[in-house]
Formats: C-alpha cells, structure tokens, sequence
C-alpha cells in the first residue's frame, strides 16, 4: 500500500493534521493525504487526497526523501506543496489543523510514520 502525504508549507509555516480516526491513529498528528487509488499516479492521488481532506487545491514541489514505512504496513511518500488558490484548508476529515513553524514541530505528537520526515521538512521553513 502507498501512501501520499503533503507537506504543505505558507508564510514559513508547516500544515500539520490531527487523525480522528481509525482508532489506533486517532489523536496522532500527520501531513494530509493518504492511499493511492489503483490506476493513480502518487501525484494525483495526493492533489485528490488534499482536496477532500482539506477542501483545497494544492501545487506539488519537491519529493521528500523516499519510501518511509508506516506501522501499520506500506510505505508514505511525502511531497513539499503550496495551497494553490491562497484558500484556507478545513479540517474536514480531521479533527483539527495547526499551522507550526519550524520551532513548534515538535508541540504535537506527530504519528510514527511521519516524523522522520518532519525532521527533513524543517530545513524547507526558512
């Protein structure tokens, strides 16, 4: 299984997304995103992921890294993104969203999975 996360970054700041469910990630802090449907490319299923989850558009950038495995099976592929239409994301599939800067990453408990990442996705926060 594959699954997408974006590292969606504004004004410095990194998009991290509280999982309201299943209940063993429950509560667990993540990038938005998630699997890969069969016949999706990772990038589009990540644009699609986004604006379900989050109800914006986002433009992709860089990959971060390569394929880091999750706890529960799979790997995350994990790119840098930009909110496309300057909206606001909506925490509509989590139960909340948080803006951090680089010095408050580590102020939510960030799911296995995800933080190696945070620690590469710190040097994009200038």
């Amino acid at each position: 299984m594959i699954v997408v996360g974006a590292a969606i970054i504004s004004g410095g700041r990194l998009l991290a997304a509280q999982r309201a469910e299943p209940p063993a990630l429950a509560g667990g802090w993540e990038f938005p995103g998630g699997k890969v449907d069969p016949g999706e490319t990772d990038e589009v299923a990540l644009v699609r992921e986004c604006r379900e989850e989050l109800d914006v558009d986002v433009v992709l950038g860089h990959r971060i890294g390569g394929d880091w495995p999750l706890v529960l099976g799979g790997v995350l592929r994990v790119w840098t993104a930009r909110l496309a239409d300057g909206a606001e994301p909506r925490a509509v599939e989590h139960r909340e969203l948080r803006w951090l800067a680089a010095g408050e990453l580590h102020d939510v408990r960030w799911l296995p999975g995800d933080l190696p990442v945070v620690e590469l996705v710190a040097r994009y926060l200038g």
